[in-house]
């Protein structure tokens, strides 16, 4: 097994003769410091939360944890508190939707030196899945200058791979007909909707793809089983988001966790409720500081993705930290009135085991109703599938919580799946107890 690519391109980055973990973590002090002292000089609002901290007074990496955190709803009250550089060197501005009670989106500030070095990581690590006989179909947003789809096509035209950037699934015959005119061989897309588009175009699928890229939410492992099984493909899954300049870390040829983009991203794992730092392979929230970033630097940012860095190292050999996949987002789940909770991944791996179930929305209704509309396909029997569909979920809800809910299982032949699977948006459990 090869080790991954992205140590050496991190290696370099960095300057070192030689590689080591000791080394990549001073490199990581050294830039957190620089990071902490450039947000202070020319952003209002690290001016204001860190007035009194002295970087230079951060000796090791465990002394970040003293730092207060950044939060999304800091991002969404204020993002231009957050600018650190004349808006007329603003070379892309990315609105995101938020949850939050202000109704305010967030707004993410890049300048060209920020999108370059997000260019640079999408090249690298893309060569951790691809050779030189690849060619990617991808179905991310990818219209707009400086989308995630266009730095990944000019990422990969610097690296001589023929790329199509489709966009977001909503069209399936023409997903179809672009992966055969164009013989792609990857596909690079959101978990559900890729998922979705080899059930339907199962017979393209299986005659042209040999890769997987997983991106943009995080993934199932009922979706990775079936695509590897069923489909022959070789799975990747990557981490990322906006606010990091759309690329964490991806797998490697183990496709056991994500190696992180080290050079430009310190990580941390932390304790949801105490903000402790967890020891590996304790399961928490993911905080993430820049290194590099110029436009908009972010210290010590809360994603709401919960996860953990792997206690033993790859199996690639690498020196890097391996980050277990995402288990989902805090917000993905629902807490009972007895105080346990119930997880959309849990759903996930459930009812995507139906081949006939395209997409699905849950939501409690009540304290002990839970609701599941099930999007599925045409010439199937109705109540046979009802009734499989709830008595698993029946099943592992009376062994997880030691009883039983109400449970209405509702079958939707009247909107077609693209309708549910063609947002970016990521995925929850709706809680109507809260309307």
């Amino acid at each position: 097994m090869r080790r991954t690519p992205l140590e050496n391109w991190i290696v370099n980055k960095i300057g070192l003769k030689q590689g080591s973990r000791k080394a990549i973590e001073e490199y990581q002090l050294l830039k957190v410091r620089e990071a902490i002292a450039f947000a202070q000089r020319n952003s209002a609002f690290y001016g204001r939360l860190l007035k009194d901290v002295d970087a230079t007074g951060l000796l090791t990496l465990e002394d970040i944890n003293r730092l207060p955190f950044t939060y999304p709803e800091d991002v969404s009250e204020n993002p231009f508190s957050f600018l650190c550089v004349p808006q007329g060197e603003v070379e892309r501005i990315v609105s995101l939707n938020t949850s939050g009670t202000s109704g305010n989106g967030k707004r993410i500030f890049f300048t060209k030196e920020d999108l370059d070095y997000t260019i640079d990581f999408f090249k690298h690590g893309m060569s951790c899945l691809l050779d030189a006989t690849d060619r990617v179909l991808v179905l991310l947003p990818g219209k707009a200058y400086g989308s995630i789809g266009d730095l990944l096509k000019e990422a990969l035209a610097l690296s001589g791979t023929e790329c199509t950037v489709l966009g977001v699934l909503t069209d399936l015959e023409e997903a179809a007909k672009c992966i055969a005119e164009k013989q792609a061989t990857t596909v690079v897309g959101i978990p559900i909707q890729v998922l979705y588009l080899s059930r339907m175009k199962g017979d393209i699928f299986k005659r042209y793809i040999r890769k997987v890229l997983l991106s943009t939410d995080y993934v199932p492992e009922v979706v990775i089983k079936e695509l590897t099984e069923e489909q022959g493909c070789s799975v990747y899954t990557h981490y990322g988001m906006t606010e990091m300049g759309y690329g964490g870390g991806v797998e490697c040829d183990a496709l056991n966790g994500y190696h992180l983009r080290e050079g430009d991203l310190y990580f941390e794992v932390i304790d949801t409720e105490t903000g402790a730092a967890l020891e590996e392979g304790k399961i928490g929230e993911v905080v993430f500081t820049t290194l590099t970033r110029q436009g908009m630097p972010l210290i010590r940012y809360r994603t709401g993705d919960m996860a953990s860095f792997s206690r033993e190292a790859c199996s690639c050999g690498t020196l890097l930290k391996t980050m277990k996949r995402v288990q989902g987002r805090i917000e993905n789940r629902v807490k009972l009135k007895d105080g346990q909770f119930i997880h959309l991944r849990e759903l996930d791996e459930i009812l995507y085991s139906f081949k006939n179930i395209m997409s699905f929305r849950a939501a409690i209704q009540a304290e002990d109703e839970l609701m599941i509309d099930c999007f599925i396909q045409e010439e199937l029997a109705f109540n046979q599938l009802k009734g499989e569909v709830e008595q698993r979920l029946n099943g592992f809800l009376e062994e997880k919580l030691g009883y039983r809910l109400k449970l209405e299982v509702k079958l939707n032949q009247s909107d077609m799946p693209t309708k549910m699977t063609n947002s970016i948006a990521k995925r929850i459990i709706h809680d109507l107890r809260r309307m």
